[in-house]
């Protein structure tokens, strides 16, 4: 009992130290400094979101392209799109303005297969490959055989 008492007393005067230790060092440490004039978003180059993002019939096309692919490669299937109604904006830079501009919207889309289903996706600004041009992201309810946007493609809604 007793070498339990002072080991723990020895413990104890360990981490006082390091404690008084770490606060001299954090103490002496200089202060933050603002940025100097060369520093300041010099040499920063990059997109500067203006808002100009595509119509919501502009990105048909591309969802049309890539739900052929990845229904082909992924899920051996030969589903298609036969055509596309009722397509609507949902959601124009929901968020503040600083964040990346996106039109979010809806589409009824009939399938090869006869059914009716409804696509949610959004454009994005500069969200393409390396940047470079509109980005498209969207799902199709009851398709979204990876669950990458469940349940119901909510997760791709505004």
């Amino acid at each position: 009992m007793r070498t339990l008492v002072s080991s723990l007393k020895k413990a104890a005067k360990t981490t006082a130290v390091a404690a008084v230790a770490g606060m001299a060092l954090f103490s002496a440490a200089p202060g933050a400094q603002a940025a100097n004039l060369l520093e300041l978003n010099f040499g920063l180059f990059g997109p500067s979101y203006e808002g100009k993002v595509g119509s919501c019939e502009s990105a048909l096309w591309k969802i049309t392209h890539q739900f052929q692919n990845k229904e082909a490669g992924y899920w051996n299937s030969a589903l298609q799109f036969a055509g596309f109604s009722h397509v609507r904006e949902t959601a124009f830079r929901p968020w503040t303005s600083d964040n990346i501009p996106r039109r979010y919207c809806s589409a009824d889309a009939l399938f090869t297969d006869g059914k009716q289903r409804q696509v949610h996706y959004s454009i994005i600004e500069d969200g393409g490959f390396a940047g470079y041009g509109d980005g498209v992201e969207w799902c199709v309810t009851g398709l979204d055989r990876n669950w990458a946007y469940n349940p119901g493609c909510r997760a791709a809604k505004f």
